[in-house]
């Protein structure tokens, strides 16, 4: 007889857009003001598609303390929410969820592949 599938309250993700250009001050999540235009396009196009249900997703490169990093990481996943919200993007379709530097991009051996872990995501469902 098969196993039965694992049942998880995580919702299925359908795709995953990394914010490229969207960065915070150091060791903050006050996010900069270069990242406007890519945050403006990102709440126009969830304002225009409003079935899309989104996680946004903080991450951090290895780089100090891990537990500091998670908790960075939810600060600007929660910071890149309340801007979509502010501009529009209904509140019940965004959640945000840190995840420190528990799922790099890249390598944290040079800092080309730390650039890269320093990142948001808004993962589709």
């Amino acid at each position: 007889m098969a196993a039965a599938p694992e049942v998880t309250d995580e919702p299925v993700i359908k795709e995953v857009i990394n914010l490229k250009g969207v960065t915070f001050k150091t060791g903050s999540d006050e996010i900069n003001s270069s990242s406007y235009v890519r945050l403006n396009i990102s709440a126009v196009d969830l304002v225009r598609n409003p079935e899309l249900y989104v996680i946004v997703a903080g991450h951090t490169d290895n780089v100090g303390d891990s537990g500091f990093n998670r908790e960075l990481s939810q600060k600007r996943a929660a910071s890149v929410k309340t801007y979509l919200i502010d501009r529009g993007v209904d509140a019940s379709r965004l959640s945000a969820r840190g995840f420190g530097d528990s799922e790099p991009a890249a390598s944290n051996d040079t800092s080309e592949g730390r650039a890269k872990n320093r990142r948001v995501e808004l993962r589709i469902h």
